[in-house]
């Protein structure tokens, strides 16, 4: 099968994947994995998305690091095409999506059926890759961790990355008040188009000054819930803007810098501080994936959420396609897609 294999550490924009030297070679002959168990699953990928984190891990600045040489890459959809002895979930010709540690940039990958999730009728398998991760991250954050009520003010920071515009939509979903933070006009207009209440474009806004000026206009105290995936300054300036008893979400550190959020200002004002690492509620609360996933396909479906996929690369274009999200260029998601060279998303 073909595989995108990382062999060094380094950065996979320098070179294409058919350069020996690249950390990130197309491998044309990789071994097809084999069903391990017998509940395992053999999923031929249809697409597979990329996110930050498989970014860094390449880079080997991610918190996981596997050992070289490994597949990168986490979630993805595709069609089943074999079954274990004892799986009674799935059968041969089934649309699934799921995520993995690593090995989603291939072909073909093998995992468990207690970690697939059916794609419905009518959802678009290059969209269902990209649904897990950043929609997962967002849905586990606002509705099980901060607990997003209807009427609360939600501010996202990094809103038209791919976890800020899953953030958006749930906070929409849930009935919030939602206040988005981003750069550039063409990101600014998309958030529009998704019903935001307020969108600041640090291009040429303050985020302290813009957003008092709206809850102001509003007549709204302050912000409840605070969607952090990008942290430096703009956490520091954000904090200004929190109500009293405010959930601060800590998702991760675009910008390069961890925030340092003040012990006794949180006291003070009762603030609730949640790390949210989402991969690791696989381990500790699988119940918890299971129930966000569901929901979540179910809103795809139905409608209530879209996920918008900017750039779609083939595995000879990786180079190009991390490059995109190093340079945050995406507006939403990057997909690779392995199955058909020429398939078109119908997004």
């Amino acid at each position: 099968m073909e595989a995108l294999v990382c062999r060094k550490l380094g950065d996979p924009t320098t070179s294409v994947p058919s350069d020996d030297n690249s950390p990130v070679v197309l491998s044309k002959n990789h071994p097809i994995p084999t069903l391990d168990s017998p509940t395992s699953v053999r999923v031929q990928i249809t697409a597979t998305s990329l996110n930050y984190a498989n970014y860094l891990q390449i880079l080997g600045k991610y918190q996981e690091k596997p050992p070289l040489p490994f597949i990168p890459g986490s979630d993805y959809s595709g069609i089943v095409v074999a079954v274990g002895s004892k799986v009674s979930k799935f059968r041969v010709g089934d649309r699934v999506c799921s995520f993995v540690g690593v090995g989603s940039f291939a072909q073909f990958v093998v995992d468990d059926e207690s970690r697939l999730f059916r794609v419905p009728d009518g959802c678009d398998l290059v969209a269902a890759s990209a649904l897990p991760v950043v929609f997962g991250t967002s849905h586990v954050a606002l509705v099980h961790r901060a607990k997003l009520a209807p009427g609360q003010v939600l501010l996202v920071l990094g809103a038209a990355g791919g976890v800020g515009l899953a953030a958006v939509q749930i906070g929409k979903v849930c009935g919030a008040v939602v206040i988005a933070v981003a750069r550039g006009a063409k990101k600014v207009e998309y958030l529009r188009s998704l019903g935001v209440d307020h969108v600041v474009d640090l291009n040429h806004q303050n985020v302290i000054e813009n957003v008092k000026a709206f809850l102001k206009e509003r007549k709204l105290k302050g912000v409840d819930v605070l969607y952090d995936p990008v942290g430096g300054k703009l956490t520091k300036d954000s904090m200004k803007l929190l109500n009293w008893s405010a959930s601060i979400l800590v998702i991760g550190f675009a910008s390069g810098e961890v925030p340092v959020i003040p012990a006794n200002i949180a006291l003070v004002k009762n603030w609730t501080v949640h790390g949210l690492y989402w991969g690791s509620y696989s381990i500790h609360r699988p119940q918890v994936l299971e129930e966000s996933m569901n929901e979540l396909l179910s809103w795809l479906s139905s409608g209530l959420i879209r996920v918008h996929i900017s750039h779609i690369y083939s595995p000879l274009e990786a180079n190009l396609a991390f490059y995109a999200i190093k340079n945050r260029e995406a507006v939403g998601k990057v997909v690779l897609v392995f199955e058909d060279k020429t398939m078109k998303s119908k997004l």
